[in-house]
């Protein structure tokens, strides 16, 4: 196998856990997934915490199926920037004492996925390649 595709299946599979573990924390926001939020509630309509978990379970399943991925992974970095400092940051200096751990990396993972894009396995690429033969006829 060459390197190329070795570096695009762990892409890959970067991209599919990230958005997975992403849609699942939406979900426990907004559905009550995995007992919901602390007291097994949800998020209130149209609150702060509501408005993350749409993005998260909007975003999660894009960045899973690698469909506007540049643009989707660009606003959850900028969420989790905003998660981290709002959230977290308050309650001391470093990520590993504030429990923002989670928050720091999926910042910058998603901040990567915004220039990398959706990489050669994902719908981005499919509807690329589709386009380009019909753009290739003019």
């Amino acid at each position: 196998m060459n390197m190329n595709r070795i570096v695009q299946a762990t892409y890959f599979l970067l991209r599919v856990v990230a958005g997975l573990i992403f849609l699942q924390a939406g979900g426990m926001k907004l559905f009550g997934w995995f007992g919901g939020m602390p007291g097994g509630l949800t998020a209130p309509v149209l609150s702060q915490i509501w408005i993350g978990g749409v993005l998260e379970v909007v975003g999660g399943f894009a960045i899973m199926l690698g469909v506007f991925t540049r643009p989707v992974a660009f606003i959850l970095s900028g969420e989790m920037a905003v998660a981290y400092w709002q959230f977290h940051a308050p309650n001391g200096a470093w990520p590993i004492l504030n429990h923002g751990e989670p928050a720091v990396l999926f910042c910058f993972i998603f901040l990567f996925m915004a220039a990398q894009g959706g990489g050669e396995w994902s719908l981005d690429a499919l509807l690329r390649r589709r386009r380009a033969p019909a753009a290739d006829a003019r």
